[in-house]
């Protein structure tokens, strides 16, 4: 990651500055660590920032990282290949990032436009979001996931097929995520929020680092509750989602403040869910301290 770049990051405990102390590498940060005021520390190793206390990962994430960790390099391919065998039709990735309005984006004064991909996985969106962008427009596309495997299948795709802007990838947990507030300017995320130990803590604070009133779109998995499902559909979406008792779109997550919400079915097994954030009513960033100290969210409590 660009040293510059390290400035926008915050620690995950306690939301203070970062400072950077270590080797760099044609200007990125290399080896070294990441510390706060607080005496908090986090490792760079080989050019990534790794931002996750594992003692924190608990429940299904810890499963989930696991696994990932393991077969990242054949998720790309069970996707494209087998995914649309499985559910007898594709997903159309335009289609959902066509909520992120990124025809509308302009310039800013001050910097960058910055967009994060909550969960980037191998990075199969960054070149189909890279084409949604309106041209000569400066932009950072920020990538997170809690997946050291998946991050770097990502970086193996950006070497082969270099990006047109800035790719800052980092290791970090979407419960805790290591920005200040209203700090971009498109958010999304696709295909885990369901397997989230805290689904609501997650959307939380997608919508904490969100500028107000930009677009925050989550995908993940729901039959489609308006068509009819035979035997071989019912049996392949139950296959899919064993990790998930009743997986459906977490709108009844969402936090208070939530505007523009938009429920719909991206495909036979998807929902795309779409909502705002408005400029008031922003809620303050919740220490690690505070997230262990408070009851867990019940994941049957979601509906659709």
């Amino acid at each position: 990651m660009r040293t510059e770049a390290l400035a926008v990051l915050r620690c995950p405990d306690c939301h203070g500055g970062l400072r950077y102390r270590g080797e760099t590498r044609d200007g990125a940060a290399w080896n070294g660590a990441l510390g706060c005021a607080r005496g908090h520390r986090w490792p760079v190793r080989d050019g990534l920032p790794h931002l996750v206390d594992p003692a924190q990962v608990r429940g299904l994430d810890r499963i989930m990282r696991v696994a990932y960790d393991w077969f990242g390099a054949l998720h790309d391919p069970a996707v494209r290949f087998l995914l649309p065998v499985l559910q007898w039709e594709a997903i159309d990735r335009q289609n959902y990032l066509r909520r992120l309005e990124l025809a509308a984006l302009r310039p800013r004064r001050g910097g960058p436009l910055r967009i994060l991909e909550v969960g980037v996985g191998g990075g199969a969106n960054i070149p189909l979001v890279e084409a949604g962008l309106p041209p000569g427009l400066e932009v950072e596309y920020w990538g997170v996931d809690l997946s050291e495997g998946m991050l770097a299948q990502c970086r193996r795709r950006l070497i082969a097929t270099p990006p047109r802007h800035p790719v800052a990838l980092l290791l970090a947990d979407a419960h805790a995520l290591p920005f200040p507030d209203h700090r971009f300017d498109r958010v999304f995320h696709t295909g885990a929020i369901n397997a989230y130990n805290d689904p609501r803590r997650g959307l939380a604070e997608m919508a904490r680092v969100a500028r107000p009133d930009t677009p925050i779109v989550v995908l993940d998995e729901q039959l489609d509750p308006h068509r009819a499902h035979g035997w071989y559909p019912r049996l392949m979406f139950g296959a899919l989602t064993l990790f998930d008792p009743a997986p459906r779109s977490p709108r009844a997550l969402l936090p208070a403040a939530a505007t523009g919400i938009r429920d719909e079915q991206a495909s036979r097994f998807y929902y795309c869910l779409t909502f705002r954030m408005p400029a008031a009513r922003r809620a303050a960033p919740v220490s690690r301290r505070a997230r262990r100290a408070s009851p867990r969210t019940s994941r049957r409590g979601r509906s659709g």
